[in-house]
């Protein structure tokens, strides 16, 4: 209700804000030249000074720029890139004023004059009713194409740097998504599953009504029944090693819940593209721990079942190099058995698969690097960074059309021990370590094998 207030008290505001304005702007069809007085609005905007003319600005900002053709929005990024940056000269006056008598005062003008003027724009754009869902619709459309457009990478940190404040963890709602959750929610869970294709309702019912069953999402106020991040959860007794049974249609042996141990972290969606680099994940995930200790305090086991969405690809690149540190020539002339098609389904080829393409997966996750150190691995880096131990590498764990095309039909389980979840974070954050189980250690061939982690 207050939310609802709120919004209709902005809309009066522009409302009235609107009549107050007859600035006879430019309304041809040109884009560029609407992209051009987009600025100027823009400019007006930052100069103005009462609040119901400046909602309304905000809000015909807005509105004009939802009618840009794309290769007008690149236009208007790249002015606001050129045109919107900090002011040299405030900024030069801030140093000279700070150098002759320095003290807090002159260092926060200093630290005033700094901000691009981008980042105020940004934060009276967000004044008018609907501005937090239209910036970030607008910095999702900025990724669209700043590919190696270096000259608006200024344009996306500053988006970056204002989102992580707007949508810190103190702001962010966490709801429980079930058979009762207004459809409106619902559907956009279908629509932004990205990890397992939700396929129509009855399936989206087998994952979020069953006992043993509970679907968790972050909402903030600001984004009325748009969730920014989900997570699906199975309750089992045991740590499983295959997705197929947890999604499976005609399941029928739900577990009781008072002996389930095992919480599975088995989807993670992010739903909102304009927030990319904005952590919600880690939150969710010790918030959604938190929940389910306090209605079943009995579990005692939070773990993953994630995807190996780049291993795949890692692979055949190590398969075509003329020397791999990753696969022996014998393991290599195993693996190239994979070439053959539904080798997954054929017991002969892949009983000889198994032990070459495990060792592989450990070499990939414990010795494959980028260039600063980090797992190649994005979701091993998620979980690892969040303090998770790579618990077990599962053979055929997803033989879907994807899982085999990704992850060569590999999943894993990452561990969250609520005890060890400090210490882990804290070895991946500062040394790079990757937290891993002796089984997955001694997955790899002798002579790679590593001293032991803790685990």
């Amino acid at each position: 209700m207050n939310t609802s207030f709120f919004g209709e008290l902005l809309q009066t505001i522009s409302d009235r804000g609107r009549a107050l304005l007859d600035r006879g702007r430019d309304k041809r069809a040109d884009g560029s030249a609407r992209s051009e007085s987009l600025i100027e609005l823009c400019e007006h905007l930052l100069s103005g000074r009462g609040e119901a003319s400046g909602v309304a600005v905000a809000r015909e900002i807005l509105t004009n720029y939802a009618e840009l053709k794309p290769e007008h929005r690149v236009t208007f990024f790249e002015m606001l890139a050129q045109r919107f940056g900090t002011d040299p000269a405030r900024m030069e006056k801030a140093i000279e004023t700070w150098r002759a008598q320095p003290s807090d005062a002159t260092a926060a003008l200093v630290h005033d004059a700094s901000e691009p003027r981008r980042q105020e724009l940004f934060r009276r754009l967000n004044l008018a009713p609907g501005g937090t869902q239209a910036l970030v619709h607008m910095r999702e459309q900025l990724l669209d194409v700043i590919g190696n457009r270096d000259d608006l990478a200024p344009v996306n940190d500053d988006f970056v740097h204002l989102f992580s404040s707007w949508f810190n963890r103190g702001f962010l709602v966490l709801r429980r998504i079930d058979w009762s959750t207004p459809a409106i929610v619902l559907e956009k869970i279908i629509r932004y599953e990205a990890v397992h294709e939700i396929r129509g309702w009855d399936d989206l019912r087998r994952r979020i009504d069953p006992p043993d069953r509970r679907c968790f999402a972050f909402f903030h106020p600001a984004l009325v029944d748009e969730p920014l991040i989900f997570v699906e959860v199975a309750l089992d007794r045991d740590i499983p090693g295959a997705i197929a049974p947890i999604l499976a249609s005609g399941r029928l042996d739900f577990a009781p819940l008072e002996k389930t141990r095992v919480a599975v972290f088995y989807s993670i969606s992010n739903c909102q593209r304009g927030l990319a680099g904005v952590s919600f994940g880690n939150f969710l995930i010790k918030q959604v721990v938190e929940e389910l200790c306090r209605e079943l305090p009995k579990l005692s086991t939070f773990v993953t079942l994630s995807p190996v969405p780049n291993f795949a690809r890692w692979l055949a690149r190590e398969m075509k190099a003329e020397t791999s540190a990753a696969l022996g020539e014998a393991d290599r002339a195993l693996l190239s058995l994979m070439e053959r098609p539904h080798w997954w389904t054929d017991p002969e080829i892949f009983s000889q698969l198994e032990d070459p393409l495990l060792r592989a997966a450990a070499f990939y996750y414990l010795r494959a690097k980028t260039p600063s150190g980090l797992p190649v691995d994005a979701v091993a880096r998620f979980h690892l960074g969040n303090g998770a131990r790579l618990e077990r590498i599962n053979w055929l764990g997803d033989t879907s059309d994807k899982g085999i095309a990704q992850g060569a039909g590999l999943m894993v389980n990452y561990l969250y021990d609520l005890d060890d979840i400090e210490k882990n974070h804290e070895a991946f954050a500062e040394g790079r370590t990757v937290v891993a189980s002796n089984a997955v250690q001694r997955l790899l061939r002798p002579s790679l094998e590593l001293v032991p982690i803790a685990g």
